[in-house]
C-alpha cells in the first residue's frame, strides 16, 4: 500500500478515535441543557480547563472572582457561548456583580470576551468623558434606559456605549464606584430592530483543546 495512503488512513483512524473519545467524555445534561465537550461539570467528564457549574438544573459560567453567570447558549461549531449579563438591582443603577468589579475572566484559561459585544456602561462619573467611548445623547444606552424596565433606574445619568474590540482588554468589563456602577451587553446588535428583539448577553469564545 502506498505510504501516503497509509498515512491518510492512520490520520483518519486517529480522528475518529479522538471524536469518539470526546463524545464518550461529554458531561450529562444540566436540566434540559446539553453540555458539549470540552465543558466539564465535574471531575469525571469533559476537560477541567473548561469548568462550568450545574446549579439546580441551571448551567453557569464562573468568573475569576467566583461570580456565576447563567449560560444562555453554547455553539460548539463557532466555539462561542453567551452568558446572561448581571442583573441591575431593582430601584438602583448597580450591577449585581459591582462588588466584584464587573466580570473578569481568568486569563490562564482558554476563554475571552468576543468582539461581538456592544457594552452599555451606566451611571458613570464625568471622568469617563475623557475616554473615546460614545457618551452622547444619541448613544444606544439611552434607548436601554428609556425603554427597558431594568434600565429605568439609570435614567438622567451619564451612560456610554462601546464595541468590545481588539484594542481593549478581552478578559473583563469593569464597573466600580466612582466610575460606572452598572452595565449590560448586546451580542451582534442591530440598532434598527425593536429593543426587545436585541440579543442581550455577553458572548465569550474559547480556544479548543489541543
Amino acid at each position: 500500500m502506498d505510504t501516503k495512503v497509509k498515512m491518510a488512513m492512520i490520520c483518519l483512524v486517529f480522528t475518529v478515535v479522538s471524536l469518539v473519545s470526546a463524545f464518550n467524555n461529554a458531561c450529562p445534561k444540566c436540566g434540559n441543557f446539553e453540555v458539549p465537550y470540552p465543558f466539564s461539570t465535574d471531575d469525571n467528564c469533559g476537560d477541567l480547563r473548561y469548568k462550568v457549574y450545574c446549579n439546580n438544573g441551571i448551567l453557569e459560567f464562573p468568573s475569576l472572582e467566583g461570580f456565576y453567570y447563567k449560560i444562555l447558549s453554547i455553539d460548539p461549531n463557532t466555539h462561542t457561548l453567551i452568558i446572561r449579563p448581571p442583573v441591575i438591582l431593582k430601584g438602583t443603577c448597580y450591577s449585581s456583580d459591582l462588588s466584584q468589579g464587573g466580570i473578569r475572566l481568568d486569563e490562564t484559561l482558554p476563554f475571552n470576551i468576543s468582539k461581538h459585544n456592544t457594552v452599555f456602561l451606566l451611571n458613570c462619573a464625568d471622568s469617563i468623558l475623557r475616554s473615546p467611548l460614545n457618551c452622547s445623547y444619541n448613544s444606544l444606552c439611552r434607548k436601554f434606559e428609556n425603554e427597558m424596565e431594568e434600565g429605568r433606574g439609570c435614567k438622567s445619568r451619564l451612560c456610554c456605549q462601546y464595541l468590545k474590540d481588539s484594542s481593549m482588554n478581552s478578559h473583563f468589563i469593569r464597573v466600580r464606584p466612582g466610575g460606572c456602577t452598572a452595565y449590560t451587553s448586546v451580542v451582534n446588535i442591530k440598532p434598527e430592530d425593536p429593543i426587545h428583539q436585541w440579543n442581550f448577553g455577553i458572548e465569550l469564545q474559547w480556544l479548543p483543546p489541543n
